[in-house]
């Protein structure tokens, strides 16, 4: 029951990391629209965002296969980190130093325009730092929800293992007894019809 429990759980957190991981996804696309329509090709700035857009499409596709094996996870870990690091410091790069950001840019847009995509673009990348935490705190709760159900499964194998050799042990036990029960029985039978017949012979010759 406990076990069962514990898969639902799995299951409905698996769905939920992978409805993360696709809305990371998206909004990674998304953000290198405004960085891509400043200025084509980008500035050293430009880059240093379209390589934070990259890590984060890369982390959230590597999010799509992290339960397969632990190397998987710890990629996908270490990827979710240097994001959201990325993120983070283009958020305040962006949100502090708008001015100095722009000229940065170097964009050939109209100022209005250029400062509504830097704002667009620290939009965008504010959430895609907030729903990279939700990614991380959910693949860790479950890959520890994998490990315990792992270990459960483990614990119910050698239990069912214990069992077995349990019952393999009295099957033995039992047939050992039975063959020496029947052994026993045939000595007796064959002392009986000694005692009988050389018993006879005996009362004869007296």
């Amino acid at each position: 029951m406990a076990s069962s429990r514990r898969r639902s759980s799995c299951s409905f957190l698996t769905l939920l990391l992978s409805f993360f991981n696709f809305i990371l996804f998206i909004l990674s696309a998304a953000s290198l629209a405004p960085t891509i329509a400043l200025r084509m090709p980008p500035t050293s700035l430009g880059w240093a965002f379209l390589m934070i857009s990259g890590v984060s499409l890369l982390s959230s596709f590597v999010g799509f296969y992290s339960h397969l094996a632990r190397f998987c996870f710890i990629t996908h870990v270490s990827l979710l980190l240097a994001s959201s690091a990325g993120q983070l410091l283009g958020i305040l790069v962006l949100f502090t130093k708008e001015k100095s950001s722009l000229e940065m840019l170097r964009s050939a847009r109209d100022p209005r325009e250029a400062k509504v995509l830097v704002r667009l673009e620290c939009g965008v990348l504010m959430a895609m730092f907030v729903m990279q935490l939700g990614v991380l705190v959910v693949s860790c709760v479950v890959q520890s929800c994998w490990v315990r159900e792992y270990e459960g499964l483990e614990a119910e194998r050698e239990a069912t293992a214990r069992k077995r050799r349990q019952k393999i042990a009295r099957v033995q036990e039992e047939s050992v007894a039975n063959a020496a029960t029947a052994v026993e029985m045939k000595n007796k039978d064959f002392d009986e019809k000694m005692i009988n017949k050389y018993g006879k012979w005996t009362e004869n010759d007296i």
